[in-house]
């Protein structure tokens, strides 16, 4: 679970806006709990205390990301280093996906199980992203050549075919600035 960043164009912290009196770090945490991962990591950042005390209540293990400002990769670095001693799959997760509900999870884990290379993805566009259900050996891989803002996609659009790939179009609403979250708020996705 992905939240370290610092909402910079926001101006305030993401993780923190409601759904149904919910934070969205506690939301992203407790869909994820409720896949009942072996591990589960809550990779904070900026305003690391107050994130991860609104992510509290799951059994999950919580790792800063000293190196938040450096965009997305920083946090998947500070993941594959908290769990580099997991040889499971790892589900990645941002907390700034409003319409997240637990089928998507549920569906990329028995997507995975089909795909030839262990992985599934959702599908933005032509590009592959988060969520996303990854091998240990493709974070860690992919973490030592990531830098700045860029995630996980270039990795999971390269393999192709070979990825399982989710349709669901609404997990393309981001929080990112004041007019997503009008939208998410139009669309009953964030509380007023």
């Amino acid at each position: 679970m992905l939240a370290a960043g610092g909402s910079r164009r926001l101006g305030r912290p993401k993780q923190l806006l409601c759904r149904d009196g919910e934070t969205l770090v506690h939301r992203a945490v407790r869909l994820a709990a409720a896949t009942h991962p072996q591990r589960l990591l809550l990779v904070t950042g900026a305003d690391a205390l107050r994130i991860a005390e609104a992510g509290a209540g799951f059994d999950a293990e919580s790792t800063v990301n000293l190196d938040w400002s450096q965009g997305l990769s920083s946090s998947l670095k500070s993941a594959a280093s908290a769990l580099a001693d997991f040889e499971g799959k790892v589900l990645v997760l941002a907390c700034d996906q409003p319409a997240l509900e637990s089928h998507h999870l549920q569906a990329l884990l028995d997507g995975a199980s089909q795909s030839a290379s262990g992985c599934a993805a959702t599908a933005h566009g032509e590009a592959a992203g988060i969520p996303a259900l990854v091998t240990m050996a493709l974070l860690t891989e992919a973490s030592a050549r990531l830098d700045g803002d860029r995630g996980l996609g270039a990795q999971l659009t390269a393999l192709g075919g070979a990825v399982w790939r989710m349709d669901a179009p609404e997990l393309r609403l981001d929080i990112d600035c004041e007019d997503d979250v009008a939208a998410a708020v139009a669309s009953g996705l964030l509380d007023r």
